[in-house]
């Protein structure tokens, strides 16, 4: 057995817990019950309040860009940083903990992971970990 399919392969099973499909944070706040189905085959709901927080977070305009959950990414090469994808997902981040710069917006952003435990403890059914080997 190749030991680089055997690790892609343990990658997907810990992360059978990520969305098949994510839904949009308009979506998500039409929904009576805002939910979305797992890879693993399992809903995750989310918390009304904690959809219309970020709605707060953002700019008008931006509730239809952001797709929910937003991925707080582990990767391997980056030892003590999480990574952010996405314009509008990092911008609720970045307003989150106090850091946004509205000259800069990236597509992309990473985070000390020191930072992961206060992220989630005030989002917690709207983020989610993944784990990225590269």
């Amino acid at each position: 057995m190749n030991p680089e399919n055997a690790l892609l392969r343990e990658i997907y099973r810990i992360n059978s817990h990520l969305p098949a499909k994510r839904p949009t944070l308009v979506q998500l706040l039409a929904s009576e019950e805002p939910s979305v189905r797992l890879r693993d085959g399992s809903r995750h709901s989310f918390r009304k309040a904690e959809l219309e927080r970020i709605k707060d977070l953002l700019d008008p305009g931006d509730e239809e860009k952001l797709l929910l959950p937003i991925v707080l990414e582990i990767v391997s090469d980056f030892r003590g940083y999480f990574r952010v994808r996405g314009k509008v997902a990092v911008k609720v981040i970045d307003r989150l903990l106090g850091s946004y710069d509205p000259l800069d917006e990236p597509e992309e952003k990473l985070y000390p992971r020191y930072l992961l435990p206060r992220v989630r403890r005030e989002l917690p059914t709207t983020t989610t970990y993944a784990f990225i080997a590269e």
